[in-house]
């Protein structure tokens, strides 16, 4: 019998077992197996010339894409070999950058196209929406390398890189174990400062990263084994089925709200393991603090405090899904400042963030209520700076318990409406309409009055008095004296 039906077998029979997928069991030991490759690399790899690591890492990684997806895996060297292509033809032009873009984007689209369906799967397509940025970033990297330094800000002058990377390069970049299947993203520049030992340079002992890789690893299972108890009693089904329905509004709200916090798990639980992952390897190096202690949270993609403690989306967005957001925001939303209009450049970014994610229209509706939300928040900010009587009430210290609460409950109730289409492709609209299309009204219906609403609310800043009249009346004397 062949080796690989009968590790399907014992994968499925486990996956069965622990009431998994067997695609998602699979991608777990994916992710599980870059700990020995970290520290092989770590313990035996390290000192060696970048030419062996770029290998070790190019093999294994395709191996582990190997293992998941057969010879899918195809699709992404063909894609890494075309990005070598066009910067070795077209050099860092402009030209170069729109063909990269472009290219990648319509093949990830096509590859969604092909292999999508009405649920989530793990397919090919999945990773390979983490190779399209990391490739589309690459370019964009030494189109700014071939500018005048004045010419970029701090981030572009960080990452630009001046020479065009081998092929062998961007293989080990693009196939590294710890960020090919779900990320995190990181820079080529990142990479070869790592695999030329800068980094070992820097901290003095790249050994040094091999605690804080198992902290992070800790809290990856940790929050593995939440998502995986939770999921037992509030899973997508319970949202789908037609119990949820006969139940009262307050506990369908109740029911979605934890819903959502628990899906959120299976996120933050996979982004803490790679993230383990390459902290454990050498690759998150990020110099020191203020103290002097070494920092190895260069690939952090997750704030847990920060996640657990929010009391607005502005919170969720600053501690969730960090590299990507981060990614957009310097690749795309920046670089639209040309358009001179903040909330068209954010709306751009999200529209690529939806389209980034896949074809179905339930990605497009999550992050249009990310739109609607964020601006909601920007005008309640506004308010709380500029109204006095609501600036009054956030800036008493007594009642900083009671907007602690109400900002929880806030965040909690429309959580699962805004994450809801992210998951339920075709059944989102149903539990909107469980939910009396709650987040439309609140959010969209205030993009309609706050036109109205907020000059009404903010008091005009008074007019300056002329210059003579400010002034007191001895300096009016003098100056009449003077003239």
């Amino acid at each position: 019998m062949d080796d690989r039906v009968i590790q399907n077998g014992i994968l499925f029979s486990i996956a069965q077992a622990i009431g998994a997928p067997e695609q998602a069991l699979r991608l777990l030991v994916s992710i599980l197996l870059g700990y020995p490759i970290a520290l092989f690399n770590c313990f035996y790899l390290r000192h060696k010339s970048a030419i062996v690591q770029h290998l070790f890492f190019t093999i294994t990684g395709i191996s582990i894409g190997f293992f998941n997806f057969g010879w899918d895996i195809g699709h992404s060297f063909g894609c890494v070999l075309v990005q070598y292509l066009l910067i070795k033809i077209l050099s860092g032009t402009r030209i170069c950058v729109a063909l990269s873009f472009t290219f990648h984007m319509t093949y990830l689209l096509l590859g969604y196209y092909q292999t999508g369906t009405d649920t989530y799967d793990i397919k090919w397509s999945m990773p390979h929406c983490v190779l399209t940025l990391r490739l589309i970033g690459l370019c964009l990297d030494y189109y700014d390398g071939r500018k005048k330094p004045d010419q970029l800000n701090a981030h572009q002058k960080k990452m630009a890189l001046v020479e065009a990377p081998s092929l062998l390069e961007m293989c080990g970049h693009v196939y590294f174990p710890g960020g090919f299947l779900v990320g995190p993203q990181f820079s080529m520049k990142r990479y070869l400062d790592f695999t030329n030992n800068v980094y070992e340079k820097e901290s003095g002992d790249i050994m040094q990263c091999i605690k804080p890789g198992l902290i992070r690893a800790g809290l990856g299972f940790f929050y593995l084994a939440l998502y995986q108890v939770a999921s037992n009693f509030i899973s997508d089904a319970v949202i789908t089925s037609e119990t949820f329905y006969e139940h009262t509004f307050i506990i369908r709200v109740v029911l979605v709200g934890l819903w959502a916090k628990i899906s959120l798990y299976k996120y933050i639980s996979c982004w803490l393991l790679t993230e383990g992952v390459c902290t454990m390897s050498g690759l998150t190096y990020n110099g020191k603090d203020d103290k002097g202690r070494h920092l190895w949270n260069g690939c952090a993609n997750v704030k847990l405090r920060v996640f657990e403690n929010a009391t607005r989306f502005g919170h969720l967005i600053q501690s969730f899904n960090l590299n990507t957001n981060a990614w957009v925001a310097e690749y795309i939303y920046k670089r639209l400042r040309f358009l001179g209009n903040r909330s068209l450049s954010q709306a751009i970014a999200l529209f690529f963030l939806a389209a980034w994610h896949g074809l179905h229209m339930g990605y497009y509706v999550c992050f249009f209520m990310e739109l609607i939300v964020m601006l909601f928040e920007k005008d309640m900010e506004v308010l709380a700076a500029k109204n006095p009587a609501i600036h009054k009430v956030f800036n008493n210290p007594t009642l900083a318990p009671v907007r602690w609460v109400i900002g929880k409950l806030y965040v909690f109730c429309f959580m699962g409406y805004c994450l809801a289409p992210f998951t339920f492709f075709s059944d989102y609209w149903s539990i909107y309409g469980s939910l009396y299309y709650m987040g439309f009204v609140v959010f969209l219906g205030w993009r309609f009055i706050a036109p109205f609403l907020l000059p009404r609310l903010i008091p005009r800043s008074p007019r300056s008095a002329p210059p003579s009249e400010e002034k007191a009346p001895e300096e009016l004397d003098q100056l009449k004296k003077k003239q």
